[in-house]
């Protein structure tokens, strides 16, 4: 991503929101391979597939919605 970032015209606000896009994209779909997976299941005493139906889903919502808001605002500050 650097090359491409770098290589663009962008103004401060809208490299903070590139940041904020990458690391809404990064918490999509968590796992088993996720140790915040493993520490709500076992903090809830939840089973894993019941941590897979509440957790990922909760992850997948949050991060769709924070890349929305991130191009709602994109609009505003371009």
């Amino acid at each position: 991503m650097q090359p491409v970032v770098m290589a663009g015209d962008f103004s401060q606000p809208q490299l903070a929101l590139i940041g904020i896009a990458i690391a809404a994209g990064s918490i999509i779909l968590s796992h088993v391979n996720d140790g915040g997976f493993w520490i709500v299941q076992r903090y809830f005493n939840m089973t894993v597939p019941q941590t897979l139906l509440t957790w990922t889903v909760l992850e997948t919502i949050l991060s769709i919605v924070c890349f929305g808001m991130v191009a709602l605002l994109w609009v505003f500050v371009a």
